[in-house]
């Protein structure tokens, strides 16, 4: 059985009172909301934070609305409507309905990268004397890298990030805002620009009129899994259907989910199958996968463009319902 490693717990019941508790604790500490992905890694000795510092009793990160708080779990985003539809169907995918309960979308959102030589446990990885983000020092994915190539694995950040939202982050110092886009770095290890006093306390969506969007995501258990591949794509058309604006971006093929340039093919015209294969083609291009997660990294690369496209007809509003149920058995 893998324990806990001992931890000092606080509780705080404020956001003040939260960043001032992390400012003095400095490194040492780290904080937990619903724990989903912390707690097995501290198990895994992957992370042994001396204190925790909850977030779970904290109003301000619980709101609703244009404005989500950072506290809001994924089961409460699955159960809004009114909330954009590719935003919900990354929540709706995220583990099962027992973590999205405990889960949260600031959690999701900052979780840690994956990699199958760092994400085992103790004995495991002294075996083979470590990796490069922990403990080690060679990177066994790509042994001449000097750089930590562990892929991203949040689901909902793809889906935030072609919705153009942007996040606030909040410490005994200020508070700043940046565009989640931004948030990430392509580096396994030094994957935020969040700084460790900050806390990410909202995300801010912009006005979704006119907009229509999916998440679509590749994962070897179709029930629950962490994914190996996630297309976010989000469309504005204008009243004859034509494409004003457009956003597809990806998740799970590097160390950061980012926006593609596939999008900007489609503004100007409509989402004909031909301009939907275009957009395909151009964001498989800038697909990267490794081999550091479940599925061969070329096949992963290679079902690029049918995932877009997937996501693309159902935002034109085509039937896509026995396609994912294909998909979720690895019949694409």
């Amino acid at each position: 059985m893998m324990r806990l490693p001992w931890f000092d717990y606080r509780a705080p019941r404020s956001l003040g009172e939260a960043a001032t508790i992390l400012a003095g604790e400095g490194p040492h500490a780290m904080l937990i909301a619903g724990g989903t992905d912390l707690l097995p890694n501290m198990k895994r000795r992957q992370m042994a934070p001396r204190v925790l510092v909850s977030l779970r009793n904290i109003p301000e990160l619980k709101r609703n609305g244009a404005v989500l708080g950072a506290g809001t779990t994924l089961s409460e985003i699955v159960r809004k409507p009114e909330l954009p539809r590719g935003l919900r169907q990354a929540a709706a995918q995220v583990a099962t309905v027992h973590l999205r309960n405990m889960g949260t979308l600031g959690g999701n959102l900052c979780l840690d990268t994956r990699c199958n030589y760092y994400n085992q446990n103790y004995e495991w990885r002294k075996a083979i004397d470590f990796c490069l983000k922990k403990d080690g020092e060679i990177c066994w994915v790509a042994t001449a890298s000097k750089r930590c190539v562990a892929a991203s694995s949040t689901d909902t950040a793809p889906a935030l990030i072609a919705l153009g939202a942007t996040v606030r982050l909040v410490s005994a110092q200020g508070e700043r805002d940046v565009a989640l886009a931004d948030l990430y770095k392509n580096d396994g290890i030094d994957y935020l620009t969040r700084r460790p006093d900050e806390i990410l306390t909202e995300v801010n969506l912009p006005v979704a009129k006119g907009w229509k969007s999916s998440y679509w995501k590749l994962r070897r258990r179709g029930a629950f899994d962490f994914p190996v591949l996630g297309v976010a794509a989000a469309v504005r058309t204008a009243r004859d259907g034509t494409v004003e604006d457009a956003r597809i971006a990806l998740g799970a093929v590097s160390s950061r989910p980012f926006l593609t340039r596939g999008g900007e093919l489609l503004i100007g015209k409509k989402l004909g199958d031909d301009a939907i294969a275009e957009a395909g083609a151009k964001v498989a291009s800038a697909a990267k996968p490794m081999d550091n997660t479940d599925l061969d990294l070329y096949w992963r690369k290679a079902v690029v463009a049918e995932f877009v496209g997937c996501a693309l007809r159902e935002i034109r509003g085509d039937d896509m319902r026995a396609t994912r149920v294909r998909i979720a058995r690895h019949a694409l």
